[in-house]
């Protein structure tokens, strides 16, 4: 086999295949090889959002797309006016994929399934005949004016243009440190937090729409809040944990979350709202009713927290017995104890330095000819489909700019 390219691309995930497709798209004459370690591609894409494919955001305005990114979001603006979630739509539909919006905003293929992306991406290496060598593992990556050279277990590729987009790469990181480039050390991004407490130990499988915040600090999140069997999950915790990523490690995962059951009311308005309750409701039962818009059982949990027993009458309420209760409706203190993983979509903070890269481009400011797109670089979303548009932007940036 011939191991002279013009383009060789590691890794064979979501950013690897667009780049290359839209490289030779673009110019047809030029040969491009993907490189993949392993014995398959694609593997993140085929089980990402429980195997139906995240492909992207309803979300079609740069500046509010950008804000769905912990890290990134400075440096994503001007990419996202070249290439935003529209285009990707049309990208898609254009190589025979239609996608659809649903309610939460995410966007999947039509048929639920992420072998529709996989085969999209498949048949159109084979039909630009783009090389795609599984089995490929590189160990060493060096400059030989005015080559590149990638090394792997089998034998040395030699190319002109090098594109990295291997993710989350512990060793292909390291490799690139040889050559300069600073790399933000990785964390967790994305996770659930592990609580045992009494009030919310029967309640898995409730959810309520709540404001969370970690004592002592300025991270807050707002969204749904999931109650699970090790603790809390939802969209409003999976938020904290992303723009808390490098905060919650350096606390190893050890703090208090605050929860404001009902969001936006504050204490005082709590505390109002139930002294009018105790002057309407007088002889009903207190626990009997959730008079916020949660579920029963949690109203139940929270009564019973805030020393109210369960026949206690709203007339009969103690003045201290108000204002237990509109604290932990506004501000129920709950010890977390590590993390878990969200799903299978594991996502990290960490990866090049975003100072070390022309947005314009992709390219390194350190080398010529060297460029990154994905998750390789220090950016990274919440989920909704946001890490994969930052893949396919990052990679037509690529394309164009070669």
């Amino acid at each position: 086999m011939n191991s002279n390219f013009d383009i060789i691309i590691v890794g064979g995930g979501a950013a690897g295949f667009f780049t290359a497709i839209n490289i030779v798209e673009n110019n047809p004459k030029l040969k491009v090889a993907i490189l993949e370690r392993g014995k398959t591609v694609l593997e993140k894409v085929r089980i990402s959002g429980g195997g139906r494919c995240n492909v992207t955001h309803a979300c079609f305005v740069p500046n509010d797309l950008v804000k769905y990114y912990p890290r990134g979001e400075k440096e994503l603006r001007g990419p996202f006016h070249q290439f935003c979630s529209g285009d990707t739509i049309e990208w898609f539909e254009r190589h025979g994929v239609e996608l659809k919006i649903e309610e939460d905003g995410h966007m999947f293929p039509t048929s639920d399934s992420s072998q529709t992306i996989i085969d999209c991406f498949l048949s159109a290496t084979q039909k630009l005949g783009i090389q795609v060598l599984t089995g490929q593992s590189v160990q060493s990556i060096f400059l030989s004016e005015p080559y590149w050279k990638v090394e792997t277990n089998h034998e040395t590729f030699v190319c002109q243009k090098l594109i990295m987009t291997t993710g989350s790469n512990p060793k292909i990181w390291e490799m690139l440190t040889t050559l300069g480039h600073t790399i933000v050390p990785p964390v967790p991004s994305l996770f659930t937090f592990n609580i045992k407490d009494a009030r919310i130990k029967d309640l898995m499988g409730l959810s309520a729409f709540a404001k969370v915040k970690v004592k002592g600090s300025k991270l807050e999140a707002s969204g749904p809040l999931l109650i699970t069997h090790w603790g809390m999950s939802g969209p409003g915790i999976l938020r904290l944990s992303a723009w808390g990523a490098r905060e919650l490690f350096d606390k190893n995962y050890q703090f208090i979350l605050q929860v404001n059951w009902l969001n936006e009311l504050t204490f005082e308005e709590a505390l109002d709202t139930l002294k009018g309750l105790k002057q309407e409701h007088a002889k009903k039962a207190v626990s009997k009713k959730s008079p916020f818009e949660f579920p029963n059982r949690l109203w139940e949990s929270l009564v019973l927290a805030s020393d109210i027993d369960s026949e206690t009458k709203w007339a009969d309420l103690s003045k201290k017995q108000l204002t237990d209760l509109a604290n932990q409706l506004t501000n129920g203190q709950f010890q977390v104890n590590g993390k878990s993983t969200f799903k299978e979509e594991f996502v990290t903070a960490g990866g090049i330095d975003l100072k070390e890269i022309n947005f314009k481009t992709m390219e390194s400011k350190l080398h010529q000819n060297l460029f990154f797109a994905g998750e390789i670089v220090n950016i990274d979303a919440i989920t909704g489909g946001f890490n994969f548009q930052n893949a396919w932007t990052s990679g037509f940036i690529v394309s164009k700019s070669i």
